[in-house]
């Protein structure tokens, strides 16, 4: 991203272009209307265009010989282009939805539907990777030849003109649920994000982790998993998560004795939790709401538990880590005091609880975190130190829009992509034909599902993966009669998954780069230490129980055996059981590890098998344990 605070005009662009788009949005979203005028979806979705995907051009250099200390000639056009093609769809947003111009309109607006075509093209392609843009492309060019396609990939085509009107103007392409989801929902939390940040709440969080768990053995590695939780939940990113909070934690686990591979995997294991983690979790769950026709809140619930008992298996590994490796907690004196950093940022937590608050009891979603920010602004004014300058407070709307600008071209593109398939009706087909081919059996179609998000997710953005399989494959796990929120929940976990997954792994490079550690080591490391992680979309795929779908004593039963199954599970995998001791042969190990799986997997009766397998293990472990100790000399 090219850095424009020493280019006066570029800067002043930016602050316009971020700055309006961001008062229209609440402006829109309070239905203010105080300007006598009423702007109606598509005329919004075209500013928001205006502002945000016109500044990928200026922000994102054409490639990594571009210039990144000023703006070339033709990234000045390009920026113009949109800007000025954009503005003139959003005023004539009122004679593009009566006089169906997505089929038939005049070449001026046509022509405009191409450039915009293009331009979201290429704006993806600076923004992300090469394997986006072809996909993109793909399904881009596919409404033109689908009914020369063979099978179930055949439908109804398009000649090129109609097919970028539909893409430009068409209310199900670039103007889709994605970019609609930005506009309504996400704008507000990414301001939130970024005020949270600017008022000192990253710092605030990484003290109260190192208050709360900064002395327990393995000290440093539990701060690590707790910060990136706080953190994560509020940004909803990986990467950045990683690269912000890891800057502080990896080093801190490396003095305290944990080996560069191994406290590279903890903090991408930590950061990729960011995504599954409430309250806020990221472009994708506003998505999954706007996709279910549910409340943001409904989503927020229902994920909770998953996201819990990923970070609890987690937890238990570096903690029997910590055990094996004999690694002491930080001495008191080395960390902040508990009261102190509450007293100094309760602000943030409170600010929290107002969020929490209007999304799950007022159902404000669209409104709560504006009215978050305001309140954490207000708070921040009292104190000096938080308190925002007149340059701060302009750094803030840049920043919110360098933010939005990166998730506007990708959902963009998202919405072309969902546009290529829903045009030709070939999602619902793909859907039918994958549940065909598994034969009506739920576990293969679920392997399938993982397969191909696992697949998709190396190559695409989180959200743009969850979209393309929203569309073609959870409406055939919805056929099955798994739950629809399972159903997408379970392709976004899989979709995830390839953050901390080899070869690609985007979390563990950027640990493993702050850590100095070799990448495929630190890779597998977090393989093992998130396998939870690969697990889980299976018990909530076959009872929603874990997504409190079910009566309270259904919930409970589920909850309590899984987290006792999730333990077990690491226990094994680490090599050490809580009352027992370390566990050095394998086959026991292996037990163990069955034992978990069977008690987590929500089904009563392997919940009994894995729960005496559990105890029968333990058992065995702690008179082997025994009889080691006796045999060793005192």
């Amino acid at each position: 991203m090219r850095r424009l605070d020493n280019q006066p005009v570029w800067y002043i662009a930016l602050m316009i272009f971020s700055g309006l788009p961001l008062f229209l949005s609440i402006y829109q979203i309070f239905q203010m209307n105080w300007l006598g005028v009423t702007i109606i979806d598509n005329t919004y979705m075209y500013i928001m265009l205006a502002g945000y995907l016109s500044l990928v051009f200026v922000l994102y250099p054409a490639k990594g010989s571009a210039p990144h200390d000023r703006v070339p000639w033709y990234d000045i056009c390009l920026f113009a282009i949109c800007a000025a093609i954009c503005i003139y769809f959003a005023a004539h947003g009122m004679k593009i939805r009566h006089s169906g111009w997505e089929y038939v309109a005049p070449w001026l607006p046509t022509l405009c539907s191409v450039l915009l075509c293009l331009l979201v093209l290429e704006a993806v392609r600076r923004v992300t990777d090469i394997a986006m843009l072809i996909m993109c492309i793909i399904l881009t060019i596919f409404p033109m030849v689908a009914e020369y396609m063979p099978g179930f990939l055949a439908g109804p085509s398009y000649d090129p003109l109609t097919a970028a009107r539909l893409f430009a103007m068409g209310m199900s392409g670039i103007l889709g649920i994605p970019l609609y989801t930005v506009a309504t929902l996400l704008i507000g939390f990414m301001l939130f994000g970024v005020v949270l940040m600017k008022t000192g709440g990253g710092e605030f969080f990484f003290k109260l982790a190192q208050s709360m768990l900064g002395t327990s053995r393995g000290g440093a590695a539990k701060i690590s998993i707790l910060a990136s939780t706080f953190f994560g939940s509020i940004s909803g990113s990986t990467v950045s998560n990683t690269l912000t909070t890891g800057a502080m934690t990896i080093p801190a686990m490396k003095r305290s004795g944990f080996s560069p591979h191994y406290a590279a995997a903890i903090e991408a294991c930590a950061s990729t939790g960011g995504p599954i983690m409430p309250p806020v979790m990221g472009a994708a769950a506003f998505i999954m709401a706007s996709f279910l026709n549910v409340p943001y809140a409904f989503v927020v619930v229902g994920a909770l538990i998953p996201a819990l008992l990923y970070y609890l298996g987690l937890y238990v590994q570096v903690d029997a880590y910590a055990v094996k490796a004999d690694l002491k907690g930080l001495s008191r004196a080395e960390l902040p005091s508990f009261i102190q950093t509450l007293k100094e940022g309760w602000q943030y937590l409170f600010v929290i609880v107002v969020l929490v608050y209007l999304l799950l009891t007022l159902k404000l979603e669209e409104r709560a975190p504006f009215y978050a920010s305001a309140t954490l602004l207000l708070l921040a004014a009292c104190k000096k130190r938080s308190r925002l300058s007149l340059r701060k407070i302009v750094e803030l709307i840049v920043d919110t829009g360098k933010v939005v600008v990166q998730l506007v071209a990708i959902l963009a593109a998202a919405g072309m992509i969902i546009g290529g398939l829903s045009f030709t009706g070939v999602a619902l087909s793909f859907s039918g034909e994958i549940v065909r081919m598994v034969g009506g059996h739920i576990l293969p179609m679920l392997i399938v599902g993982a397969i191909a998000s696992f697949i998709l997710g190396l190559g695409m953005t989180i959200t743009a993966c969850y979209i393309f399989l929203a569309i073609v494959l959870v409406p055939g796990l919805v056929e099955f009669g798994i739950d629809p929120l399972a159903a997408h929940l379970f392709v976004f976990y899989w979709g995830v998954l390839s953050e901390i997954t080899p070869p690609v792994a985007l979390c563990v490079s950027a640990a493993s780069g702050l850590a100095g550690s070799d990448f495929m080591k630190s890779g597998w490391t977090a393989m093992r230490l998130g396998a939870v992680k690969y697990i889980v979309p299976f018990f909530f795929a076959y009872n929603p129980a874990l997504l409190t779908h079910g009566t309270a004593w259904e919930v409970t039963y589920t909850v309590f055996f899984a987290a006792v199954g999730v333990i077990s599970l690491g226990s094994a995998l680490e090599g050490y059981l809580i009352g027992v001791g370390i566990i050095k042969n394998w086959y026991v190990r292996a037990a163990l590890f069955c034992g978990g799986l069977l008690t987590a997997f929500p089904e009563g009766y392997t919940t009994i098998v894995g729960v005496g397998v559990v105890l029968g293990v333990a058992l065995i472990g702690y008179f082997m344990a025994a009889r080691e100790a006796q045999r060793s000399p005192a």
